[in-house]
C-alpha cells in the first residue's frame, strides 16, 4: 500500500486543523515510527502500523466526523475507565457497528465510516 504524498498530508492535516477548531478534533501530523496514541486518546493511524504515524486522535466525549478516510487503517484505543470508539456510519455518530475497547488495536477498512464516537 502506498503512502500519501506530502502534498496530500499537507492538504488533509490543514483541513483537519481548521475543522478542529469547532468539533474539538485534535489534527496530528504525520509522525515518526516512536509516536504512539497518548494515554487517555483514541488514535487513527495512516495506515495499518505504529510506524505510519497518527493520522487523528481524539479524548473528548461524543461524536467526531472523519474526513476522507479510505482504505485500511489501525485504530488504537488507549482511553481510560472502559470508554469505546465507535466507527459509525452516519457523520453525526449514528449507525455506529464496531467498536474497539479500552487497550486494543483493530486494522479496519475505515471506508464506510463517516465520524467516530467515544463512549463510556
Amino acid at each position: 500500500m502506498s503512502r500519501p504524498s506530502l502534498r496530500r498530508k499537507l492538504a488533509t492535516w490543514a483541513t483537519a486543523g481548521v475543522m478542529a477548531l469547532g468539533t474539538g478534533v485534535l489534527a496530528a501530523s504525520p509522525a515518526s515510527a516512536s509516536d504512539q496514541c497518548p494515554n487517555g486518546f483514541a488514535c487513527v493511524y495512516w495506515g495499518t502500523t505504529l510506524d505510519s504515524g497518527i493520522r487523528n486522535m481524539w479524548n473528548r466525549y461524543g461524536a467526531h466526523k472523519i474526513y476522507f478516510y479510505s482504505g485500511r487503517h489501525l485504530v488504537d484505543n488507549n482511553q481510560t475507565d472502559g470508554w469505546k470508539i465507535w466507527l459509525c456510519r452516519n457523520n453525526n455518530g449514528t449507525n455506529c457497528d464496531f467498536a474497539v475497547y479500552q487497550d486494543h488495536r483493530a486494522v479496519v477498512d475505515m471506508t464506510p465510516f463517516n465520524s467516530v464516537s467515544l463512549e463510556p
